[in-house]
């Protein structure tokens, strides 16, 4: 089964929470034994799998992209987001989480992740299940 999530960022670079989102499309599809891929069809854009309990996390995984590519006036790449897709690049565009029993499978403190990196913007994520 295949479920389209409609993401808004609000900021250039944020972490929004998706959790709920993927484990509703989980549960919509009946798939109780397999995978769930969860694709991000941007190219300054991402998806991850991180800490969801201490929002700190999210603000200092912002700092630390931000420092490790800036948006620095070098880049060449004429619409002005290149940082943004280094990040992209950086973090990856798809996933996947083992469902059993109807659930996906996370650790205690974890939670995914839509990366923004050159909001606000209206995004999607598309989440697939397969059985198996």
């Amino acid at each position: 089964m295949n479920t389209t999530i409609n993401v808004k960022s609000l900021k250039k670079a944020e972490f929004i929470d998706i959790t709920r989102d993927v484990r509703s499309a989980v549960m919509e599809s009946g798939v109780k034994d397999g995978v769930c891929y969860v694709f991000v069809p941007h190219t300054t854009a991402a998806v991850t799998i991180n800490e969801g309990a201490d929002p700190a996390v999210l603000h200092d995984m912002v700092g630390a992209f931000d420092k490790i590519a800036p948006d620095e006036p070098f880049f060449k790449h004429a619409e002005g987001n290149s940082d943004a897709h280094v990040k992209s690049s950086m973090v990856g565009a798809s996933l996947h989480v083992i469902i059993s029993r109807g659930e996906l499978v996370l650790g205690t403190w974890q939670a995914i992740y839509f990366c923004e990196f050159d909001g606000p913007r209206q995004r999607k994520v598309l989440v697939k299940t397969v059985e198996g």
